[in-house]
């Protein structure tokens, strides 16, 4: 892989046991030329920072459908905040209710992507956001 390949952690945080979206979507950024990362099912937010330093990624894509988002998800940007990597690019995707978004985009989730998303527009999103 070059020096420019984004790296990417695709995560599954809390108990969520339905991973289908997260692996299109890991596939679809692999398909992109992108290097994934894919930590499994039933990840705590602390696992999840843990895996992208270890693994220098550039971008966590969260994925939950368990509507525990507003828990799961923002620990995640805090924790890499804390360890000093604020400056990965954190994504959510899942079953999301529109009336959550601003308040998990106020915690740092720099955008949400819904059922109906294409893969498409995730890319393009990540390419033009990654610093």
């Amino acid at each position: 892989m070059s020096n420019n390949t984004i790296r990417v952690l695709v995560a599954k945080p809390g108990l969520d046991g339905h991973d289908r979206g997260a692996k299109v979507i890991a596939q679809a950024l692999r398909d992109a030329g992108m290097e994934v990362i894919y930590t499994g099912l039933r990840q705590t937010p602390e696992q999840i920072v843990e895996a992208a330093l270890q693994e220098d990624v550039k971008v966590v894509a969260l994925s939950s459908l368990s509507g525990a988002h507003l828990h799961l998800f923002p620990p995640v940007v805090e924790g890499l905040r804390q360890r000093g990597a604020a400056d990965i690019l954190v994504v959510g995707g899942g079953v999301i209710p529109d009336e959550d978004i601003p308040e998990l985009k106020q915690a740092g989730i720099k955008d949400v992507f819904g059922p109906g998303t294409t893969t498409a527009k995730v890319i393009e999103f990540i390419r033009d956001n990654v610093k």
